[in-house]
């Protein structure tokens, strides 16, 4: 039977020094990719590439992409999944030099900005309820 302690060692390990290289090589050669394809600005809004995050066998990249002022982002993000053989051969020919295979690409809807919203909103409703119940004891 296997420790807790050592499971969630395994869980919270830090990226090495190559996945962090690699997974800002994706990120930046990907966003002028998507810039280079008229997918940064698509019907008024912006669509941009906020995280990388490579596996540690470095075959596999995680992209999260974020979406501002896009009407239906689960549509646009099925549009880019779509493109994802298409993406992945734009990107190794800009690595090809760097890397020794191109990893997988996989594109995830990054949600962080949205998350950043609701919690202003809840914490903005705590301080109008909490000015509230100051202004009544007052009186």
């Amino acid at each position: 039977m296997q420790d807790d302690g050592f499971r969630l060692t395994l869980l919270i390990m830090e990226e090495s020094k190559r996945q962090k290289q690699v997974a800002k090589l994706i990120l930046e050669e990907m966003s002028a990719i998507f810039q280079r394809e008229g997918m940064n600005i698509v019907d008024g809004g912006m669509i941009s590439i906020s995280k990388v995050v490579v596996t540690p066998d470095l075959l596999e990249a995680r992209i999260y992409v974020s979406f501002f002022q896009i009407k239906d982002p689960e549509a646009m993000l099925h549009k880019i999944v779509d493109r994802t053989s298409e993406w992945r051969k734009f990107l190794g020919l800009k690595v090809k030099n760097q890397l020794r295979r191109v990893p997988e690409l996989q594109f995830y809807n990054d949600d962080t900005l949205d998350y950043v919203a609701k919690m202003d909103e809840i914490f903005k409703k705590i301080n109008e309820e909490r000015d509230q119940a100051k202004t009544e004891t007052e009186q």
